[in-house]
């Protein structure tokens, strides 16, 4: 009969491996918004979202909520790694009426005890953040804010659940007329383990209470807490696993003593994981066995075992104190005796392996709740091997050396993937709610730093509009003939006066111009399709930044190189000239060039005709088969390619890591530099210098001023340094240095690489705003700087590439707002459809940068419906397209 109890409490490795199963799916149950509501295992989001790194300081209270007594403590963190703090506690027994009377007679007694503690210290001056350690299950919404579930461990207070816990300690408190007391977050006892774990340079993500019930928590990926709104970083959730098994998937591992004990409780069905582990039950599921076996005569046969029917007769210290392997079977004789039972030599040792085995069973279930989080963090983390530290509280563990033991070999069995070292809690419930504390605090300051920091970059509806009305004005000055030279948008006519209307035939040579790469394409447009063969040709810096001559020699070198590899040496193709900087154009195929960007400073060109540059150096290399139709630029390119696609495509705009730049078909009788009142022309309108003129000057700020004087053209070309690729990557560079010195990132560690022009590349922040993308690898792109980031630093570097790039979105939409109202205006529309032909590494390569340029563009002209279509190779077969039609039109 003993040997088939003790069957029964001892669970083989291969049915832990089924409850661990069991646990992790309840746990993605309690995560997922959908099923969270019948979930069990309830993952309750805790707003902890940082472990302490040791900078903590400052004077705390703390009101931690026991069995029996409230707990006061008054705490001071030095900041010095959280070593040695300064610990002041006092502990007030709670009468028994109070644990089942009203809600409020027990947070009034609590704030008398708050009342009593500020007696007994001479409370300091100032404010006093306080922690509430809650250790019941709650719904909290914020660190401060949480509604109580339900009770356990035997409270009962009446008109309780459904309320805000720290709402109503607050009023309690303030009625104590106590008001330099602030209740600044709530946490239960698993989270206080898990701080108070964290601190001496041993980050902990993992914490678990065994004491007289048991839960646990865990770092999780925001982004898997559905309950939350967080959506980036880490998040503390309180399991309350306790719960675990109340739909019955324990069932086929709950013993007739584990239902017996069940039925005996205040909440029976509930609480079923608790009622394995937690100390409250163990000695009950000890007694039951006893009382089967001895109904059995298998135990205490001829004594009067009436006495182990009386509920609660054996206490769980009594279990731990029998299983002590030293004096075990000393205590177990003085336990049975002391009942009245006359037990016999053999009874002893019987009775020690039955504590061992439901202790020991209990071990083993920690451990299986514990290998179920660990699983599930690795996971979400992508990772094949997890080092963590977990920290471990409560009376089994610390009175129990062999629970630790047992708990760290099956957790091995069954996560072998990960490397766990269990930290012993020392006063996690007390000094870790301080912690918690602290660490809010610190957070809660940093994040009013970083907010009055960023602000200048975080632009308002009514900054937008008042941008796009400044674009308007810019764009009307620009447009006027005696105004033309006022404003800082050149709005330069292009002489492209169609777009494609799909009868374009034949073959074209096309040159792509705009930056250290350019390239020669081939295009034949048929009747159904375009075919274009091309080749990259590499600028070398010496020639973008010598003299003219030399550049446009390199251009014709590799036209020539590219006509002999594609046999085309011996044809006259008409040409479409592709050249992506500022030019004044006097014909479609003639163009001045206004001046260089995107690093070129090629002497001899600015003031010249560009085409006439290139058939000059054509003449130098005998290149005698050059036939230039039509020069434009990049963005014309665009709005052409896309315009061959969607006839209503009447706007190009550039966004890449060079430059910006936007086009659109104007009313020439508005365009006053140009002869001529019919029809429409294609304006180029060189934006990228939108704010030369100072009209930009109040949203350039400090780090946009440091980004702009060390560039090659400092004061000009001030809106493309706002949105283009080339600058975000530094803007970013230079506030992340002030965070660094404001010691608001990096923990204020020197960051020698930081330093360096352009080290910090627009790539990156396409990879770190990535959706999904773990903070462990944004912190590797930052290892690779040679920056060591916490999670913290991490979410920090991400929310300030996620501003710049939600301002360059933004500048870009008001700017285009500008456009398409103008245009619907000039057309006398209540209502524009329009579509923008649209290309650029940024615009195609950054997850949210399009996104938020449709929001944005959608909010500030609801009027005009925007539609934005990729170019494919816009800049290179939009040339090409451009020559087609104006040989279509001879």
């Amino acid at each position: 009969q003993v040997q088939h109890a003790l069957r029964a409490l001892v669970l083989p490795l291969e049915k832990l491996q089924e409850v661990k199963g069991r646990l992790l799916q309840a746990m993605h149950k309690g995560l997922s918004r959908q099923t969270h509501a019948e979930a069990n295992v309830k993952m309750l989001p805790t707003y902890i979202c940082s472990t302490p790194d040791g900078t903590e300081k400052g004077s705390l209270l703390v009101v931690e909520l026991c069995q029996s007594h409230v707990r006061t403590l008054h705490v001071t963190l030095s900041g010095n790694g959280n070593q040695n703090p300064q610990v002041t506690s006092k502990i007030f027994d709670m009468p028994g009426d109070v644990m089942h009377g009203k809600g409020e007679a027990l947070f009034d007694f609590i704030a008398q005890c708050v009342r009593q503690l500020l007696t007994d210290i001479c409370s300091p001056q100032g404010r006093l953040p306080l922690g509430f350690v809650f250790p019941f299950s709650c719904r909290q919404t914020q660190l401060d804010k949480a509604e109580l579930i339900s009770w356990s461990k035997g409270f009962s207070c009446s008109d309780l659940e459904g309320k805000d816990v720290v709402q109503l300690l607050q009023s309690a408190i303030s009625k104590q007329e106590i008001y330099n007391v602030d209740v600044v977050a709530l946490m239960n006892d698993t989270v206080g383990t898990m701080m108070t774990c964290s601190i001496g340079g041993k980050p902990c993500e993992v914490a678990l209470v065994v004491g007289t019930g048991t839960n646990s928590c865990f770092m999780a990926e925001a982004q898997q807490v559905e309950m939350a709104e967080e959506t980036s970083g880490r998040m503390c959730v309180n399991t309350e696993w306790g719960c675990f098994g109340d739909d019955g998937s324990l069932s086929d591992i709950l013993t007739p003593y584990d239902q017996c004990v069940d039925q005996e409780s205040s909440n029976p069905g509930e609480k079923r994981f608790e009622k394995l582990v937690g100390s409250l039950y163990l000695g009950e599921i000890v007694r039951h066995v006893l009382i089967t076996l001895a109904a059995e005569e298998a135990l205490f046969v001829g004594s009067d075992v009436a006495v182990l029917r009386t509920k609660d007769v054996l206490k769980t210290q009594q279990v731990l104190d029998i299983i002590d392997t030293e004096k075990g079977v000393v205590e177990a004789r003085r336990v049975l005796e002391a009942l009245g039972l006359q037990p016999s030599e053999r009874d002893y040792s019987q009775v020690q392996q039955m504590c061992r085995a439901v202790v020991s069973r209990a071990a083993a279930l920690c451990a299986t709740g514990l290998a179920a989080i660990l699983t599930h963090m690795c996971r979400s983390r992508g990772l094949e091997r997890l080092v963590v530290n977990v920290g471990v509280d409560g009376e089994l563990y610390h009175g129990y050396s062999r629970f630790g033991e047992i708990m760290q070999s099956v957790t091995e069995l069954l996560v072998p993937e990960c490397v766990v070292t269990l930290l012993p809690s020392v006063d996690g419930t007390g000094l870790g709610a301080a912690i918690v504390t602290a660490v809010a605090l610190r957070l809660a300051a940093q994040r009013q730093e970083v907010g009055w920091l960023l602000a200048p970059l975080r632009l308002s509806h009514v900054d937008l509009g008042r941008i796009q009305a400044l674009m308007r004005q810019e764009m009307d000055l620009g447009l006027g003939r005696e105004s033309n030279t006022k404003s800082s948008v050149r709005m330069l006519p292009t002489y492209v006066c169609s777009t494609p209307d799909g009868t374009e035939r034949g073959q074209f040579l096309a040159l792509d111009l705009g930056g250290t790469n350019f390239r020669v394409l081939t295009v034949h447009v048929g009747q159904e399709s375009i075919h274009i063969a091309s080749k990259v040709y590499v600028i070398p810096t010496d020639i973008t930044q010598g003299t003219g001559e030399a550049l446009f020699d390199h251009i014709i070198e590799c036209i020539m190189d590219f006509q002999q590899k594609e046999d085309l040496s011996d044809q006259v193709l008409p040409l479409g000239f592709t050249f992506s900087f500022p030019c004044k154009q006097m014909a479609l195929d003639k163009a001045v060039l206004l001046s260089w960007t995107k690093g070129f400073s090629a002497s001899g060109c600015v003031g010249q005709d560009v085409v006439q540059l290139l058939r000059e150096a054509a003449q130098r290399k005998q290149h005698l088969g050059l036939k230039v139709v039509a020069v434009v630029n990049d963005t014309v390119g665009t709005m052409m390619s896309c315009g061959y696609e969607d006839p209503n495509c009447e706007i190009g705009l550039i966004i890449a890591g060079t430059g910006t730049n936007a086009c659109y078909m104007e009313e020439m009788k508005n365009v006053g530099t140009v002869e001529g009142e019919e029809g429409r022309m294609c304006i180029n309108m060189e934006w990228g210098a939108f704010g030369d003129n100072g009209c930009l000057d109040d949203i350039f700020t400090e780090f946009d001023q440091l980004v702009d004087e060390k560039t090659i053209n400092p004061g000009k070309q001030r809106f493309e340094k706002l949105i283009s690729g080339m600058y975000l990557g530094e803007i970013v560079r230079h506030i992340l240095l002030v965070l660094v010195q404001k010691q608001l990132l990096f923990q204020g560690r020197p960051c020698p690489k930081l330093q360096i022009k352009d080290i910090f590349q627009t790539k990156f922040l396409s990879t770190i705003e990535t959706d999904g993308l773990a903070l462990r690898q944004v912190q590797a792109i930052l290892q690779d700087l040679e920056l060591e980031a916490s999670f913290e630093d991490s979410m920090l570097v991400r929310e300030v590439c996620r501003t710049i790039t939600l301002r360059a979105a933004q500048l870009c939409a008001a700017g285009m707002a500008a456009v398409v109202e103008k245009m619907r205006e000039n057309r006398g529309l209540a209502q524009l459809a329009v579509t923008v032909g649209v290309d650029g590494t940024l615009y195609k390569m950054h997850p949210c940068f399009s996104q938020h340029l449709q929001e944005t563009l959608r909010d500030l002209a609801p009027n005009c419906t925007v539609t934005f279509l990729r170019s494919e190779d816009g800049s290179g077969k939009g040339a090409a397209l451009v020559a087609a039609v104006a040989c279509r039109g001879a």
